[in-house]
């Protein structure tokens, strides 16, 4: 543990040492509050619109469930998928390029402790990011009454998605000595695990000729049906082992490609 502690430090140290970090952190709470209040205007504008048309009738029940929290959490996943990788397209591929990985492989420090610090490191970011939105979120509780659990489950989708985006980055980042390429890598990675909901859905729709073994495996791959489910309010274990599946799976993988190095 000591040695995970002084890896996953010294990322962070070299995150917060540069103003990279910094920049990203503000880059992700303005998106992230362009993107709340933009929902939020949106429910106003509706509220108003029907307050005004509905004045003989009852207006039709808004949910800012729905209208706010739903499409707010939807929108931090866009947000994800170019943040994540780009925070860990460089935690393997500089130490490759810099010729410094071999050293660290021949330091007294395990494989599975430089993967977990540096992981951890990332995971860190994450979690800093998913309080920031956690923070935003509060505001509706100020001034309205949205459900609690479904936006304690919306954080925690936010968060578990976040976690596994790190792992493969991480994976994607250990494949290659070139940062760019490990970026685009882990965008493609994560581009394919959203993709396979829609051909679920396609093939889902396509009648009997489709196996619905296919269809099931498909969906149960796809990380944007998993996070739908925990934005919708349905603490799913399935949803929370699907994210622990794939944070271990790519760890795994990740630790395969780095002691790949000591066969080289």
């Amino acid at each position: 543990m000591r040695h995970i502690r002084a890896i996953a430090g010294r990322e962070l140290g070299a995150y917060f040492t540069s103003p990279v970090a910094y920049a990203v952190l503000v880059l992700f709470t303005l998106m992230a509050g362009f993107f709340f209040l933009l929902h939020v205007e949106s429910f106003l504008q509706a509220s108003s619109f029907y307050d005004s048309q509905w004045q003989m009738e009852a207006p039709p029940d808004l949910n800012i469930n729905d209208w706010v929290l739903s499409g707010y959490y939807q929108m931090l996943l866009l947000l994800f998928w170019f943040l994540v990788p780009g925070l860990t397209m460089g935690l393997f591929a500089n130490e490759k390029a810099q010729g410094t990985q071999e050293l660290l492989m021949t330091s007294p420090i395990t494989t599975w402790e430089l993967v977990l610090g540096k992981y951890l490191a990332v995971a860190a970011l994450v979690t800093i990011f998913t309080v920031a939105v956690a923070l935003l979120t509060t505001l509706l509780f100020v001034a309205g009454n949205p459900e609690a659990p479904r936006a304690l489950t919306g954080l925690l989708g936010l968060w578990l998605l976040g976690l596994a985006y790190a792992a493969i980055g991480s994976f994607a980042s250990s494949t290659t000595q070139s940062p760019l390429i490990a970026f685009l890598l882990g965008w493609f990675l994560l581009m394919i695990l959203w993709v396979v909901g829609f051909v679920a859905s396609i093939l889902g729709g396509a009648g009997a000729g489709t196996p619905p073994a296919l269809v099931d495996v498909l969906r149960w791959l796809s990380s944007q049906h998993h996070y739908e489910q925990l934005v919708s309010g349905l603490l799913d274990t399935r949803a929370l082992a699907y994210f622990g599946f794939m944070i271990a799976l790519f760890l795994l993988l990740t630790k395969a490609s780095v002691e790949s190095l000591r066969w080289r």
